[in-house]
């Protein structure tokens, strides 16, 4: 592209109201937006593929969480890969493919120090939003440093089907696990977990009590709830461990569209089992980065783990995406490509 012919104009999604529950497109806007000349440092990037994720939906809120709110009335953002077409800074070229945070539009102009160069022959764009990305990155962080997977621990882990889910139970059976559990929302993904990602049990939470089914699956109880939906999951899972087990925190998004959010009932279990309740940031661990990516990347390489994407087409079909990932109509990672 010459100079000639760089975009002046960028199309961004915009909050323009903060959702009161479930998030509806009442509250959302996607906007024409001036793009300034990219400055000394920067670089003017034409995103080819955006993430939506569940984190997301609490930062349309205005309450205290662990990210900061998106503003209302201004641009969204979020993980992205791009190439690159114009570089004021030193080690990168046009044409180059990089991940950043400035996704929700077509194009971006940011600091060069906020892109990290990807190599599109190691591995296709879109697994850096997800198995190679922060999602695979979190599962991974989860399990290696958190939960300490033992040879022959039990591991049962909600929303089993998603992003981060589908990576957490194939690395908990790498890193040895016995028996692996899977909750998700419908049988097709129950048969997948099985199928496909090596799960040993997999329930669909819709079809009766957690706790019920979790009892079935884990008859003597879990050793590591790896948790991304909270409510329900939490509960049963509390209510099964074995001594000593871990709980890991990754997400509750059962509870992301709920104003006020009622915890466990059974917290004194946890003192009866001696048990850990463990939360995490990505942004705290990435010691681990260098460990992860030559792990997942040999795994990957040598057919062990598996990942699958759901795609939609077209910086207007964001919004939809992130709405259907948020309703559980993906499975793996949801990708939307420009």
């Amino acid at each position: 592209m010459s100079e000639q012919t760089l975009p002046t104009t960028a199309h961004a999604w915009h909050l323009d109201t903060r959702p009161a529950g479930r998030p509806t497109t009442s509250n959302f806007s996607l906007r024409e937006v001036a793009l300034p000349t990219p400055g000394a440092g920067q670089l003017l990037i034409a995103n080819e593929y955006l993430s939506v994720d569940p984190y997301m939906r609490g930062r349309m809120s205005d309450k205290k969480s662990y990210i900061e709110p998106y503003d209302v009335d201004a641009p969204m953002d979020g993980p992205a890969v791009g190439r690159v077409l114009v570089s004021n800074a030193e080690g990168f070229a046009p044409g180059d493919h990089v991940v950043h945070v400035l996704g929700w539009r077509d194009y971006a102009i940011l600091d060069a120090a906020g892109a990290q160069k990807v190599d599109p022959n190691l591995a296709p764009l879109p697994a850096y939003l997800g198995v190679l990305g922060v999602p695979g990155l979190t599962a991974y962080i989860g399990l290696e440093r958190f939960a300490k997977i033992k040879e022959g621990d039990t591991v049962f882990v909600s929303g089993a089907a998603g992003a981060v889910g589908t990576q957490a139970g194939q690395i908990a059976k790498l890193k040895g696990a016995g028996l692996v559990i899977g909750s998700a929302g419908s049988d097709q993904k129950v048969k997948l977990l099985i199928e496909e990602y090596g799960y040993d049990v997999a329930f669909n939470y819709k079809n009766g009590p957690v706790a019920e089914q979790l009892a079935k699956a884990a008859p003597e109880g879990i050793d590591v709830f790896f948790d991304n939906v909270g409510g329900e999951h939490l509960e049963a899972a509390i209510g099964a461990l074995k001594l000593h087990a871990r709980i890991v925190l990754c997400g509750m998004v059962s509870q992301y569209n709920d104003e006020k959010v009622v915890g466990p009932r059974n917290l004194w279990n946890l003192s009866v089992t001696r048990s850990d309740i463990l939360a995490f940031m990505v942004s705290e661990e990435l010691d681990l980065q260098p460990d992860f990516v030559r792990e997942v990347g040999g795994w990957l390489a040598e057919g062990k783990l598996r990942y699958r994407e759901t795609v939609r087409n077209g910086l207007e079909n964001t919004l939809d995406a992130f709405l259907a990932m948020m309703r559980g109509e993906n499975i793996g990672k949801m990708i939307v490509k420009l």
